[in-house]
């Protein structure tokens, strides 16, 4: 299937020059939905993921069947004050300021194999924060995968090391 297709881009969102890559009409297309979900578990079907980590939001709408998908269970990432119990936060820089991502603190135990599930790869900024956040509670990142890479802001670089997967690239 052509992800592309199903995917909607919207000029000058959030300000003028971006080309926003917007993933609702995908996810309203069943047979697209489902197609996307199946490829993007099946790339880690064979890997013994334990766990599936989404940081919000769209993380959460991709991850969520992801995890159900391989049979694992699935923890949220979520900003600041989100979350009901204890967690632990990792705060990180954006271009013009900081932001910062928390999990609960007993999310996932040392040694689990954790896969991070994205709707975007841009910078990598959220995804090494959440990463962060994993390793200090002891998991291994087992992988990390993407509905879309925008290559030309060379994220991936910046993951070097991790298995990355994404299912479309610009």
């Amino acid at each position: 299937m052509n992800f592309k297709e199903k995917i909607r881009v919207v000029m000058d969102f959030p300000e003028p020059g971006i080309r926003f890559k917007d993933i609702t009409t995908l996810l309203k297309d069943g047979e697209a939905f489902q197609a996307a979900i199946n490829q993007l578990a099946g790339s880690f079907k064979d890997q013994q993921i334990d766990l599936v980590v989404g940081p919000e939001a769209r993380g959460f709408a991709v991850g969520a069947p992801v995890a159900y998908a391989l049979g694992a269970g699935f923890i949220p990432v979520r900003k600041p004050g989100k979350l009901p119990a204890e967690t632990i936060r990792h705060q990180y820089s954006l271009e013009y300021g900081h932001d910062a991502l928390e999990v609960h603190k007993d999310a996932i135990l040392p040694g689990q194999r954790v896969l991070i599930v994205d709707d975007l790869l841009a910078t990598g900024g959220t995804t090494l924060a959440t990463i962060a956040l994993i390793e200090e509670l002891g998991g291994e990142v087992a992988g990390i995968t993407f509905m879309i890479e925008l290559s030309y802001l060379q994220g991936r670089e910046r993951l070097a090391g991790y298995n990355v997967v994404s299912l479309v690239s610009y």
